[in-house]
């Protein structure tokens, strides 16, 4: 998993780091482009994926980097580069989408971030390569990818329930969401082969569509 880069991979690791590099010396141009509620109501929709390019600092773009990087060549090389490529971009979208929609009363929410597609490319590596362990900053034990997973959403719902800093938490479950649908369309084989592993990846996303709003009021 630590091999080669796919080039796929490589490119939008790149155009991130370069966009987030203007954003970071350029507010006018990180506040034109980023996610925010009452901008893509009146009609400014290209924020809900220039936004997915954008990040606050450079460990916010680190982390998303990095968590591509670990996962999005299990996806290309299981599904190919296209696949991938709808994927990620699927739940960049898919992630707004349950921004807005959570976010829908709060007119001047704003956020930024890689995660939403990010977190589809990790769901959808967990459902093609339910087997796969990580190695992880200092942890001297492998951790099962589907673990990370779970432990990637629950640190999103406390993101959102906490609002914490000018991150897309939500839209880190919307990708989620995204990558989940995506994956199976693609892979419809997987319903058999995995039928346990998406059972249970589907319970958090079941709860999480019916119970998400009521986050606000815990």
């Amino acid at each position: 998993m630590m091999g080669n880069i796919n080039q796929a991979v490589l490119l939008i690791i790149i155009a991130n780091v370069l966009v987030s590099m203007k954003g970071f010396n350029d507010y006018s141009f990180l506040d034109k482009y980023k996610f925010q509620v009452s901008k893509i109501l009146a009609g400014e929709k290209l924020r809900a994926f220039t936004s997915g390019f954008l990040h606050v600092d450079w460990i916010h773009l680190g982390f998303n980097m990095y968590a591509l990087y670990l996962f999005g060549n299990i996806v290309t090389t299981m599904v190919g580069i296209p696949n991938f490529l709808v994927i990620y971009f699927g739940s960049l979208l898919a992630g707004s989408l349950y921004t807005l929609h959570y976010h829908k009363n709060e007119p001047y929410y704003s956020a930024v971030g890689a995660s939403g597609a990010v977190s589809g490319i990790v769901y959808a590596s967990i459902l093609l390569y339910p087997g796969m362990e990580l190695y992880l900053f200092f942890i001297p034990i492998p951790i099962p990818g589907y673990i990370f997973g779970v432990g990637y959403l629950l640190y999103s719902i406390y993101g959102m329930k906490k609002q914490i800093g000018n991150v897309g938490h939500a839209a880190h479950l919307g990708g989620a969401i995204g990558g989940f649908v995506f994956t199976l369309l693609l892979k419809p084989a997987l319903f058999s082969t995995n039928k346990i592993l998406v059972i249970s990846l589907a319970i958090p996303i079941v709860l999480v569509l019916v119970f998400g709003d009521k986050l606000k009021n815990l």
